[in-house]
């Protein structure tokens, strides 16, 4: 089995976890204001956990989130600053360990249908320019439909690092019980994949959906990245939400999480992930420190 790059987890919960406010509309921006020590922290008990790479907490630091005039007043200085407490958790490291700029969808999780090509630059480009000096790669992550990971792949020409693309997935009955993997866009992972054998990206990547319709997902990415010649590396990392999601799911309120996904238990599915092809191995919504540690610990023992 190759080595495996091991993601961090899920921001928001563990932000709770420690002590900090999270109430929507500004979700974990809330605590870039209010508390930025604890999202430190959080950065450090996921590398103590076994990260190779840290995320920085720069997802709702959007006008979805923040709104529209706070974004152009302090959205520069936020962003600036999530890069910046993710980039001392990891040069304190004492190793290696690689700092991910987070390029969420602009206009809602979930939310394919708000893509607004004609104003997405505008927004990333905010992104973009304030997360470059902190990042080592950028990450567009939870990304609903392919136009989305093409926005990305455009936005980050004027800053030039390798980057990564991370869709989200249909999670729903019908995909659990084994029906062709797709985007929450309704395209399939396989027509995803196909983009991003072209796109000029490093990894693929699968994030913010169920473990239990992963595995699919890289099965079927490895199989088009082995036709086109290509080796692109192919991640997961799962979220713990406890029932179907939809539109609102990701965006309002605290989702319940699941009380089964244990850390032995998200273990097992990353070893199978492991297995079936992915390098990168992490956790999304609910996927804790602990739970970064167990697999990080039984993906290390199968190397």
């Amino acid at each position: 089995m190759a080595d495996t790059l091991i993601l961090d987890g899920g921001m928001s919960r563990e932000l709770l976890r420690l002590g900090a406010e999270l109430k929507q509309p500004e979700w974990s921006a809330l605590a870039l204001m209010n508390s930025p020590d604890i999202v430190r922290q959080v950065h450090e008990e996921f590398i103590a956990a076994g990260a190779d790479v840290v995320t920085t907490n720069s997802y709702a630091l959007v006008p979805f989130h923040i709104g529209e005039e706070r974004f152009r007043a302090d959205g520069p200085a936020l962003i600036a600053l999530s890069g910046q407490l993710a980039r001392e958790a990891a040069d304190a490291a004492g190793r290696k360990v690689v700092v991910a700029g987070s390029l969420p969808p602009i206009f809602g999780s979930y939310e394919p249908e708000n893509f607004d090509p004609s104003t997405v630059q505008d927004y990333l480009k905010v992104l973009v320019e304030n997360l470059s000096p902190h990042v080592d790669v950028w990450l567009g992550e939870t990304l609903s439909l392919i136009a989305e990971g093409e926005a990305v792949r455009k936005a980050i020409q004027a800053q030039p690092k390798p980057f990564w693309i991370s869709f989200t997935l249909a999670d729903d009955a019908a995909q659990v019980a084994g029906g062709e993997p797709k985007l929450r866009s309704g395209e399939t992972v396989r027509a995803a994949a196909e983009w991003a054998a072209g796109s000029g990206a490093q990894a693929l990547l699968f994030n913010c959906a169920k473990p239990e319709v992963m595995k699919k997902a890289v099965e079927t990415a490895a199989a088009v990245f082995a036709e086109k010649g290509v080796s692109l590396k192919i991640g997961v990392y799962a979220n713990a939400f406890e029932t179907d999601t939809d539109d609102k799911a990701a965006n309002e309120g605290l989702h319940d999480t699941r009380q089964d996904l244990t850390g032995d238990t998200y273990s097992r599915f990353a070893c199978d992930w492991a297995e079936a092809g992915a390098t990168m191995i992490g956790g999304c919504c609910g996927i804790g420190a602990e739970h970064i540690h167990r697999v990080a610990g039984a993906l290390r023992a199968r190397a």
